[in-house]
């Protein structure tokens, strides 16, 4: 059971004491987006060296015992706090590094200032995951002095770019992360108002097709025709990475099937900002789709550019190729399958090669037990309403190392994400209201564990 764990006037009093931190939270939220903690290796690395001196500094304030650590990656954080002797121990997962702001000329306003519009705060990292370390800030305030169980919190720094350096970390620091509960504030709500625990991650690789045709680019006008062009046959073998229908065409991958949730096409074409006219692809439910199905994106070619294109056959062209995959897939099964099918529908001869570049696994929990129910009961403590269980089409690597790492631990997946956040895209926002629940909810969740000891 649940509910008697706490009383009615102990949730409440836990809510107010998290209303009441709110604008503290959130001016330090707002002063950890201004770090432009960018990890990709093209911008400044000391950027994420003093975002990861700033959390330190949060958790510093709240007793803990905090160190910086890095293992031949970027900068991460973790600090401890003991709890009452028999207690739980809890681990908080966030990241503070971010995505990349793109082109800034598609911002409505400027990436790494945040600003309030219309109850949501905008600016890079001012959802993801950024607020999942204020979320764990938040918790750690409304205890101030009275912490119901031990808490280590570990705050990575290069999750946005694929966590290189994370098996050293739990190689040489996995012992300071065991705990009885891991919570991973990186994923989010179903809706606003509606909040969820992600069971399901899809896992993903990412490879570069090359394709040659010629050894040197020739002039169009006096071979074209016999001779096909490295372009054409790279589109023609992308072509066949989808039936018809679009569905993904390798053969041999896995499929699942998502949770009955109520979603159809009119909220999808909202959430996704598909075009009018254009059709959705694939077959099945969109949850399954989105979820529990391979998908193959392209997401980038390197070819002659429009405005430097000359009438020339080209002899070489690549493209990087992404394929989410159903959560229980073996990546590297999936890119052996991947791989032999560019290589098979190679068109006219064309040489093929494909180097993977990055996998991942995915994440299917069995999210049943005393910790998976006292996580539902703190949500429906802070939104007053049922939560729901839903799956993810994105990829957390990383979470499949720490399930390996510490097999006892109940992994909860949840977050401050909603779906207009626009993650890692132009405009990225956080919902305050639905923030405010969110700390709301990880403080009781750490007031039920607590309650729970013996």
């Amino acid at each position: 059971m649940t509910d008697d764990v706490l009383t009615a006037d102990q949730i409440q009093q836990i809510r107010e004491r998290v209303d009441a931190l709110m604008p503290e939270v959130r001016a330090d939220l707002e002063a950890l987006v201004r770090i432009p903690s960018v990890s990709a290796a093209s911008f400044d690395q000391a950027e994420v060296a003093r975002s990861a001196e700033a959390v330190a500094e949060l958790l510093r304030a709240e007793g803990l015992e905090v160190e910086v650590v890095s293992e031949g990656g970027r900068p991460a954080v973790i600090g401890h706090i003991d709890g009452p002797e028999g207690a739980p121990t809890v681990t908080l997962y966030a990241h503070h590094d971010v995505q990349p702001p793109g082109d800034e000329g598609d911002w409505d306003s400027a990436p790494f200032e945040p600003i309030e519009r219309d109850g949501r705060l905008y600016g890079r990292g001012a959802a993801d995951d950024k607020a999942g370390v204020l979320a764990h800030i938040a918790a750690l305030r409304a205890h101030r002095g009275s912490l119901p169980v031990g808490v280590t919190v570990f705050v990575e720094g290069e999750e946005e770019s694929g966590s290189p350096s994370l098996p050293a970390i739990l190689e040489r620091h996995g012992d300071r992360l065991a705990a009885d509960a891991i919570v991973i504030a990186d994923s989010g709500n179903w809706a606003i108002g509606t909040p969820a625990l992600t069971t399901t991650l899809r896992g993903g690789i990412r490879v570069v097709v090359r394709v040659e045709t010629l050894d040197h680019s020739v002039h169009s006008g006096m071979f074209g025709g016999p001779a096909p062009d490295a372009v054409t046959a790279l589109i023609k073998l992308l072509a066949t990475l989808h039936d018809d229908e679009g569905n993904v065409a390798v053969q041999g991958l896995e499929v699942g099937e998502a949770a009955d949730l109520d979603y159809d096409e009119a909220r999808f074409r909202a959430e996704s900002g598909l075009l009018d006219g254009v059709e959705l692809i694939g077959t099945g439910s969109i949850l399954t789709r989105l979820w529990n199905k391979p998908s193959i994106t392209t997401i980038g070619m390197d070819v002659t550019s429009v405005a430097k294109a000359s009438n020339t056959l080209a002899a070489r062209a690549a493209a990087k190729v992404s394929m989410r995959l159903a959560p229980t897939q073996d990546p590297l099964a999936a890119f052996e399958l991947l791989q032999q099918h560019l290589l098979d529908h190679a068109p006219w001869g064309a040489k093929v090669t494909v180097e993977l570049e990055e996998h991942g696994s995915g994440f299917a929990a069995d999210a049943n037990g005393p910790l998976y129910d006292q996580a539902r009961a703190s949500f429906r403590d802070a939104w007053g309403v049922e939560p729901v269980d839903m799956g993810v089409g994105g990829s957390i690597p990383f979470i499949s190392d720490f399930a390996a790492r510490f097999p006892q631990a109940a992994i909860i997946v949840t977050g401050v994400e909603d779906p207009d956040t626009r993650a890692h895209g132009a405009n990225e926002s956080l919902h305050l209201e639905e923030f405010a629940r969110v700390c709301a909810a990880e403080a009781i969740f750490l007031a039920r564990l607590g309650a729970t000891r013996s």
